[in-house]
């Protein structure tokens, strides 16, 4: 093949499992866009917007560190069976209930939080499953096509629901992300997955315990969780107040919505391609900086765009650097891991943006109603850059750990107990 990037792709197996899940996750923001301007529509409300979108994520602080211990104790290909199916009668549910008349936004509500209960736990497997799928050297390139994968879904899906909600209404975009959901399932049954490793005898809880406590110990990773936990609380609610701005402040209704959610994955997918480049040409730390910087001043030329055009492009923008920023969290947080620690680590992430971004998005959308959606989104990314201004200013060198072995700090943040590795895990890395 002549690309590299595209070289997991000559496995018979991850090529089926990577069109399944592109297949599927073109249906899901299919639904995910249908769902914002629905209730917005119908409530008129920015802060049912902000809700819905929270009941998505929710479940992720909750059962996703569960999930993720799951993925490493149970076969992941029966996890992910089982959380796919559900997920299909839920969508199926909701189909029927739009084709029926008009369901209230808190039935929708539910049915969202239930779709993120199942993918809550079965999307630490599907993570896990990649290893199974490819050889060591082909890993980097599939994590980064499943990452192409789930923003070019961000862009096609807001696209193909506009053109269905204009077609048919809300219930084909609905029924269309339901029948997307046999993909995955009829990839899931003939793919061949090596049997699970055999767990350590350590509890769920207890493991999950070991996980969080290494992400807090080790200075790089903390750095990770203090970042990412700055951004989801005031940058990330631009998603899901996106169908606001369109509607309510743009007025360009649910094609203007598309718009902006497709300029945003864009963006994304934009920045998706660039990230290993990037990185290795200036290191993750420096990217890091770099988009937490501009992150903001990019965030306040959305709020002000006065017409789509300008504010599709200014959207482009924010989901770059949006994307670079949690790109950079997720490789950060993968490189500094230890192996038998990593899936645990990872879903402590899961945790801060299943916690954080539901409650910022309903809060925003609340302040919006009361002093603009402009203004809420210019000061929120105003806040953000003055927290990061001031950190900068006062400790120039908090990043530099970074640019460390994490090893080195993991053994002195543990000093004093048996050993390096007895207070952030049960087993050594080999």
């Amino acid at each position: 093949m002549r690309f590299a990037s595209f070289a997991p792709l000559r496995h018979r197996q991850f090529a089926l499992f990577w069109t399944g899940a592109f297949v599927s996750n073109i249906g899901t923001w299919m639904e995910t866009v249908a769902i914002g301007i629905y209730v917005t529509e119908t409530t008129g409300r920015a802060t049912w917007t902000g809700i819905v979108a929270a009941a998505g994520f929710v479940p992720t602080a909750i059962l996703g560190p569960v999930g993720g211990a799951l993925a490493d104790r149970l076969p992941r290909k029966r996890i992910l069976l089982a959380t796919t199916c559900s997920q299909t009668a839920l969508a199926g549910l909701l189909t029927s209930l739009a084709i029926a008349g008009r369901p209230a936004p808190a039935t929708v509500t539910l049915i969202v939080f239930a779709s993120g209960v199942a993918s809550s736990i079965g999307f630490p497997a599907f993570q896990a499953l990649l290893p199974d799928l490819v050889p060591t050297e082909d890993l980097p390139g599939a994590i980064g096509l499943s990452s192409a994968q789930w923003n070019l879904g961000r862009v096609i899906g807001p696209l193909l629901a506009g053109v269905a909600i204009h077609l048919g209404g809300m219930a084909w975009a609905l029924g269309i992300n339901t029948a997307s959901f046999l993909a995955v399932i009829s990839v899931l049954l003939v793919l061949t997955l090596p049997a699970p490793h055999p767990g350590s005898h350590e509890r769920i809880f207890a493991a999950i315990r070991s996980g969080v406590r290494y992400a807090w110990l080790e200075p790089g990773q903390r750095i990770v969780l203090e970042s990412m936990a700055l951004v989801t609380l005031f940058a990330a609610p631009f998603i899901a107040l996106m169908p606001a701005m369109s509607i309510k402040v743009l007025h360009e209704g649910a094609l203007g919505t598309s718009v902006l959610v497709t300029a945003q994955g864009a963006g994304a997918v934009t920045m998706g391609l660039s990230m290993g480049a990037l990185g290795r040409r200036y290191g993750q730390r420096r990217v890091l900086i770099s988009v937490l910087t501009w992150l903001a001043p990019a965030l306040v030329l959305y709020a002000y765009a006065p017409v789509l055009p300008l504010s599709a492009l200014a959207v482009f923008l924010v989901g770059a650097l949006y994307l670079g920023a949690f790109s950079s969290f997720t490789t950060i947080t993968q490189l500094r891991a230890p192996r038998h620690l990593r899936g645990r680590v990872i879903s402590v992430n899961l945790v801060i943006l299943g916690t954080v971004y539901p409650a910022a998005s309903v809060v925003q959308g609340a302040i919006a109603d009361r002093v603009g959606l402009r203004a809420t989104t210019a000061g929120t990314a105003l806040i953000m850059g003055a927290v990061l201004l001031v950190v900068r200013s006062r400790a120039p060198g908090h990043t530099a750990v970074l640019d460390m072995p994490p090893d080195l700090y993991a053994a002195s943040a543990t000093e004093g107990s048996d050993s390096a590795w007895s207070r952030v895990g049960p087993d050594p890395p080999g």
